[in-house]
């Protein structure tokens, strides 16, 4: 069998293993990228962000036409459904983005190889093909091989009634009554799409609030929110066990308080409590390689495994499981293979929830900064009082902006209203260059914007607000 040779072979075509394969081959490094699907993206784009924010946005447009557009004096008629078409839209954005990878490979002279990869004892990597096994070989091996769905033991997948994430992308009709369990980003970003097509929508959660790695001041913001428009929660809740009866699966709840017991009907359930490290399969144990108690990669610093010539990145090392993470991450581990100096400033990366309101994130929350570094300062802005909102009949939500009271140097911004996945933006900046709250407040931001509503949050700082 005839090896191939590269200088770089990345596993996983996902956001942080094309990104690392574009980067290194812009750097001269010829490079060969494999993935166990069909199509190149991951599940980022496959079956997660991008076919989920299709939905939220179309689901949001049917919301809106139903609910808001009154206010604005736009009278629609009978207004219908077509699930279908959406899916289809929903199908043709994905497909539109996978081929844009297939021509990035190409311009890039990336070999995508499109397989299920394995790391024998000598470092060679075998690809199971549809053509057969095929070996390829080269100095520097990139693990990005990503995530999947963690199953809950008294609710597991069947594909059917009891859903992941990815079967909750591709109903064919709308559930009467949608049981989401996790009150998490994909719990609540899903939730709210079948929410928005006419789903009664429960969401079960074992913490006693929503969204626990936010600021506890946006998550309440949020729950506030998402309970105005009929979500339905049971916080401090845990899962015990279901039986389907027919269409309907009955599931068995105990609150963790008191430990009373109950039971909840639903057709469907969305089983939404996380996502673990995918390495089955890889032959990583006969490696050597080292896996921390929760299955992820151990890596040092420049994403070195503890196998020379073997690094890893993504979901699959420690850090948030977000695709911009995992970017950063393979445009770095490139630059550094390619002795360059490639950084990754994990203070800097922002987390985004995309719920109407949608919630922004990045830095250290009130509670971390106040255990952190003592003496803040915190800013707080609404979007009630934001002429643009108001225009765009958007007013709910925040901007809060906390700021080292010695320094005011800002440790955290936290955003919870319209257009915060965009708005995040300007604090990622100011954050990654170590800028003040008075960097903020001092820089012209056009008028009507939302952008303004950072400015007063930063003005607010030091008690200064102009339109409060």
């Amino acid at each position: 069998m005839n090896t191939e040779k590269f200088d770089l072979i990345v596993i996983g075509a996902g956001p942080g293993g094309y990104v690392a394969s574009i980067r290194a081959a812009q750097l001269g490094l010829k490079t060969a990228c494999i993935e166990k699907k069909k199509t190149l993206g991951g599940t980022c784009l496959n079956i997660g962000c991008i076919p989920s924010k299709a939905l939220l946005e179309s689901s949001e447009h049917y919301a809106n036409i139903k609910n808001k557009f009154q206010k604005h004096g736009i009278v629609a008629g009978d207004i219908k459904l077509d699930l279908g078409h959406m899916m289809k839209r929903k199908d043709a954005v994905v497909r539109q983005l996978c081929a844009g990878i297939v021509g990035l490979f190409k311009k890039n002279k990336i070999e995508s190889v499109l397989g299920t990869a394995k790391i024998l004892p000598d470092k060679t990597v075998e690809v199971t093909m549809d053509s057969g096994k095929h070996v390829l070989s080269a100095p520097r091996i990139l693990l990005a091989t990503g995530s999947e769905p963690s199953p809950l033991q008294a609710l597991p997948f069947d594909g059917k009634k009891i859903l992941s994430s990815t079967e909750a992308l591709e109903l064919k009709d709308v559930p009467k009554h949608l049981l989401v369990i996790g009150g998490g980003a994909i719990g609540l970003e899903l939730g709210s799409v079948w929410l928005r097509l006419g789903s009664r929508v429960t969401v079960v959660e074992f913490l006693d609030s929503i969204i626990p790695m936010v600021d506890k001041q946006a998550g309440a913001e949020l729950f506030k929110c998402l309970s105005k428009q009929s979500m339905e929660f049971k916080l401090s809740t845990k899962c015990t066990g279901y039986k389907t009866s027919g269409d309907t699966v009955s599931v068995a709840l105990e609150d963790v308080k008191s430990g009373a017991k109950s039971q909840i009907e639903c057709d469907s359930v969305l089983v939404a409590t996380g996502r673990r490290p995918y390495t089955a399969g890889l032959g990583l144990e006969s490696l050597g390689i080292k896996l921390d108690k929760t299955g992820r990669v151990e890596v040092s610093e420049g994403f070195k495994t503890s196998v020379p010539g073997i690094f890893a990145i993504g979901d699959i090392i420690r850090g948030p499981m977000l695709a911009h993470k995992a970017e950063d991450e393979g445009i770095a581990v490139a630059e550094l293979m390619a002795g360059k100096a490639g950084h990754v400033n994990y203070d800097a990366i922002p987390s985004i929830i995309y719920t109407s309101p949608e919630v922004a994130s990045v830095g250290l929350t009130e509670e971390q900064a106040h255990a952190k570094s003592g003496k803040i300062n915190v800013g707080l802005f609404p979007f009630m009082a934001n002429g643009r909102a108001k225009a765009m009949e958007e007013t709910e939500g925040f901007v809060k902006i906390i700021a080292d009271a010695a320094s005011d140097r800002v440790l955290g911004v936290h955003i919870v209203g319209p257009r915060a996945s965009e708005l995040i933006a300007e604090a990622v900046t100011v954050i990654e260059f170590g800028g003040s709250s008075e960097d903020i407040a001092r820089t012209c931001h056009a008028h009507p914007t939302l952008s303004e509503v950072m400015r007063e949050a930063a003005l607010a700082v030091d008690k200064r607000q102009i339109h409060l």
